[in-house]
């Protein structure tokens, strides 16, 4: 025990730590020990498995001071299977057609009010916080999928990244809330929990619907796109009049 070679551990770790491989295997156990965790819990809000993979996956990073670059060359592969789960949602919003035909109207004032809500509620709370043009426009469309709001920021003049950021950060805070909250205002239907959820906090908002039941995660699906589509259009709209209130 008194002769261990820390050096040669040194050494075998640094070439492990750049290995696609590790980070993979990383992320896939992070996630499988908070499902496991959360299933525990009973199914507790606050240990959303998401949010608990999220977490545990930046402290080995930050632990190991291993780059962000290093790490997402194996977490790429995970990445690459967004595409195809996007797409997959549209099954189970096949199966409930005859029934979402029937409620549009609830459908799309419901996203219309929830879609304006985010953008003016989020540029106004942030403009009398004091934060930087660049930090709103960043801010403003944080309730929609990463590649739209990434591209919303960029068009509009703010940060990418902080609204990739802030995009995760929403959906996690989205899906822990929303039980509590479903709770409190005695919201009991499926359909309705669905489409707040994936309005709300769109992909994470979704996985939490499916949860739920079948006809919550077709609802999560329909929102994540409808939301994704309006917020496009919004955003540019809202945020530039709603900031000269505060520049």
């Amino acid at each position: 025990m008194n002769n261990i070679d820390f050096h040669g551990i040194e050494e075998i770790w640094s070439s492990l730590s750049t290995s696609s491989l590790l980070w993979l295997t990383v992320t896939l156990a992070a996630y499988l020990f908070a499902q496991k965790l959360y299933k525990w819990s009973n199914w507790n809000s606050l240990l959303n498995p998401v949010a608990v993979s999220i977490v545990t996956v930046v402290i080995l990073l930050m632990a190991t001071h291993t780059p962000y670059q290093t790490y997402f060359s194996g977490a790429q592969f995970i990445h690459f299977l967004l595409g195809p789960t996007t797409v997959a949602l549209a099954v189970p919003l096949y199966d409930l057609r005859i029934q979402l035909a029937k409620n549009w109207l609830p459908i799309l004032l419901g996203l219309f009010a929830g879609a304006v809500t985010a953008i003016t509620s989020t540029v106004l709370i942030a403009g009398l916080l004091g934060a930087s043009p660049e930090t709103i426009i960043s801010l403003a469309p944080k309730s929609v999928t990463t590649p739209i709001a990434m591209s919303i920021a960029e068009k509009l003049g703010g940060l990418p990244a902080l609204s990739a950021s802030l995009v995760v950060l929403t959906g996690v805070l989205g899906s822990i809330c929303a039980g509590p909250l479903f709770l409190l205002l005695k919201v009991d239907s499926s359909s309705a929990k669905g489409f707040a959820l994936g309005l709300s906090a769109h992909g994470m908002g979704t996985s939490r619907a499916f949860q739920i039941d079948a006809t919550a995660g077709a609802y999560g699906s329909l929102a994540i796109g409808l939301t994704g589509l309006t917020t496009a259009i919004l955003a540019p709209l809202l945020t530039p009049l709603l900031m000269k209130l505060f520049f």
